[in-house]
Parts: C-alpha cells; structure tokens; sequence
C-alpha cells in the first residue's frame, strides 16, 4: 500500500477502490443527471462530408485532422500512403488542406521532409500513425506518432520502434524533418523502455504549453506486451524534450495496454487503452498518475464489446463521449467488428457508457474503421477523420478507398 501512495494521491487511490467495489446503479439513476426522462438522452448532430479519394495503387490511412485557429480558419489532414494489401506498408506522409470547414480540399501533396526514407545500415524508416494537432503555445501543428522500421525495405523491426514527431509552421504551411524523442532508458518500476511509441496516441497541452504526450512501450525484448504511460513534455519550438511521467498501466495477459489515448474534461483528466481481447479506462487529477484501470462497461453492466482496436475521446456541448467500435452491431462481416464507428456519452464519475446516448459517427459500408481522429473545432464542434481499411477485400474489392470526415456538433 505504501507503493501505491507514493504514485497516486490518496484521492485516487480511494476512488479506484470504489470504483472496483461499487455495485451497478440502475440506469435510471444514471441518466437522472444526464438526460431529460420525458424527451430521452440529447443527440448530437453528425454531418457527413465529401470525402478524399483514395488512389488505384495504394489507400491513404492513419488519416487525421488538425484545426488551426484564424481568418480564414484551416483544417489540415495528414495521411499515410499505404501499399493495398497486407497490414503496415506504410510509405510517405502526405497532407491535404481545406479552408471552408471541410466541404472542400486541396488536393494531397507528399510532405517532402516526411518521405519513407533509406538510411545507412540499409533499413528503410517511415513516419507512422501521426496524429497532427495545433499547439498554440507555439502557435504550430505538431504531429506526433511513431517510426516503422524496414528491414532492407520489406521485414518490419518493431524492436527500433521511437516516439517520433514533427512539427508544421502555418505562416509557411512547410514541415520540418521527422524527429525522435529522447527518452529514459528505464521507467518508475526499474524496468527497461524499450520500442516506446506514441502511435495513434491523443494528446493534451496544458495551458503553459507543456504536452501530456501518451505512450506505450515493451520492458521485453522477447515478450511482446506493452505498458502505457503519460509523459509530461515541452516544445521549445523546434525540440520536444520529456520531462517525466506518472503510473505505468499494463495488464499481464495478449500484448498488455497500448494506444491509450488522453483527454481533459472540466478539472480531471481520462484515458482510455485498447487491450487485445477489451478496452480499459481510468482517470488523473493531475494527467501523469492514474487510478487502477477498469474494462469500459455501459451503465447497465453490460460489455462494450470493444476490443482490439482504439478508442478516442471527444468533448461537445459540455459533454465528455467515447469513441470507438464494438461487437454486436450486425457487423461480423467487417475485420475485427471495425464498423460502425460509434460514440457515446461518459458518466465521468462511474467512468461507464451510457447506453442510450449511443450514437454512429460513421456508418459501415464494408469497410474497417478501425483507425481514426477527433478534432475539437470549439466547445460545440468536433471533427472526425478516418481512412477506410481492407477494401481489397469483400464487397468493395477492387475499389479505392476514401478517407472519411464528419462534423459532430451540440
């Protein structure tokens, strides 16, 4: 026990105690706070908007949305060339720009400082699962993700994996070259960091511009499981330097606890971490040291049914949703249950889904959803953007795939 308060504060420690005792409240009970019981739970408005086209020979993927902030306000979309068939042929990174809120855009253009690259010892290194965000402290995107290392081009090497980075100046819309981040050698438990990324991984920035960077990484080099963290870091405007992180979440079964993903809702901060067989949440008050995680339930006791995949946060109209992709939705036909893509309210307190707030954010049409962004637009809008996968196969074979964006407002 002695262990334990020295991570988190006595708070947190008693509120993960209750929160793995607690019996079920009824929904009832739940919803009394969150819902008008005559009228039922409030729904958000989701707008559909024209999509990118994919190419004939490859598909754009890992495809996320940035906001930055002006007159005329942008939306950036980054977005990886990846090869049609297999998992993780990962090539350059290209971008594509729209000024009128995503009713149009630009057409994709390579991000030069941001192509798969050859380097001495013969592996080839691309920039992976960025996820691009405006930082306005520096008043620049950075887009934060991971490295793919290939093996004289082809056999990928996790093991070289690196929290990578790079950073976008608007004035000039220019990228600089893609960076790593220098990391301890060991964490808080003695045991070693090795293969750390930040892949897929939302971010918060504090308000004195300091980054709460989600990552994940091995202690093994022959056990493939993975420990999540949050670190604390700063960008000097050219450099992301880490200052230190908190309580190292991990569970001893599949690949441990990876992608996690942060946000901030009023005065406590909450993430959430894909597992192989479920999905997990827990909660901070000050954003590096966590309570004890817990499986994502609804507010009925039910299982989510989402496993093996992402899921991401979003804040609209005062309330704080998940987004993810589950089971039982007529869907075994699609890889891993990835579609549709859903999102719903969080009780913060009992940390649980409330089930009739369910809604889709993006509908199925034979294809995975599996790996998507949020952007927040302001306190009643988010944007959502999501490259489809595995539409070489089934159905849709044959055709290209799309990159899909949608609005989400109060």
């Amino acid at each position: 026990m002695d262990t334990l308060k020295q991570t988190i504060s006595r708070r947190q420690w008693l509120e993960g105690v209750l929160l793995s005792s607690a019996c079920w409240i009824t929904p009832t009970s739940v919803f009394a706070t969150n819902y008008d019981e005559q009228t039922g739970p409030q729904s958000l408005k989701v707008e559909q908007l024209p999509p990118i086209l994919g190419r004939k020979d490859s598909d754009w993927t890992q495809a996320r949305t940035a906001f930055i902030p002006g007159k005329p306000s942008r939306l950036i979309t980054t977005m990886s060339l990846t090869g049609k068939i297999g998992s993780h042929k990962y090539f350059d990174i290209y971008q594509t720009i729209s000024k009128d809120e995503g009713k149009t855009w630009s057409k994709p253009e390579v991000i030069p400082s941001l192509k798969r690259t050859k380097m001495e010892d013969g592996y080839e290194v691309a920039a992976g699962d960025l996820w691009p965000t405006w930082h306005a402290k520096s008043q620049k995107v950075i887009a934060t993700g991971k490295t793919f290392n290939f093996e004289k081009g082809h056999r990928e090497e996790r093991l070289r994996e690196k929290v990578s980075y790079a950073y976008m100046d608007p004035k000039t819309e220019t990228w600089s070259k893609l960076k790593t981040v220098k990391l301890p050698s060991k964490d808080r438990a003695g045991k070693k960091i090795l293969a750390p990324n930040s892949g897929t991984c939302q971010r918060w920035d504090l308000k004195n511009g300091e980054i709460l960077l989600p990552i994940r990484y091995q202690s093994s080099r022959t056990s493939f499981q993975y420990t999540s963290i949050i670190t604390r870091c700063r960008f000097d405007g050219e450099t992301l330097h880490y200052l230190g992180h908190g309580t190292e979440h991990t569970i001893p079964r599949d690949r441990g606890l990876y992608e996690p993903s942060l946000i901030r809702f009023k005065d406590r901060f909450f993430l959430t971490l894909r597992a192989d067989h479920s999905s997990f949440v827990t909660r901070s008050d000050d954003g590096t040291n966590y309570i004890p995680q817990r499986e994502w339930k609804y507010d009925d006791g039910g299982d989510v049914g989402s496993y093996n995949t992402q899921q991401h946060w979003m804040v609209v109209g005062g309330r704080l949703f998940l987004m993810y992709t589950r089971k039982g939705a007529k869907n075994d036909h699609i890889f891993r249950h990835r579609a549709p893509l859903f999102f719903c309210q969080v009780d913060p307190d009992r940390l649980v889904l409330l089930r009739k707030t369910e809604q889709i954010a993006l509908p199925q049409n034979h294809a995975s959803l599996g790996n998507w962004g949020v952007c927040s637009i302001d306190e009643n809008r988010s944007f959502v953007t999501c490259g489809e996968g595995f539409v070489s196969y089934g159905k849709r074979k044959g055709q290209r795939n799309k990159v899909l964006h949608a609005e989400i407002r109060a």
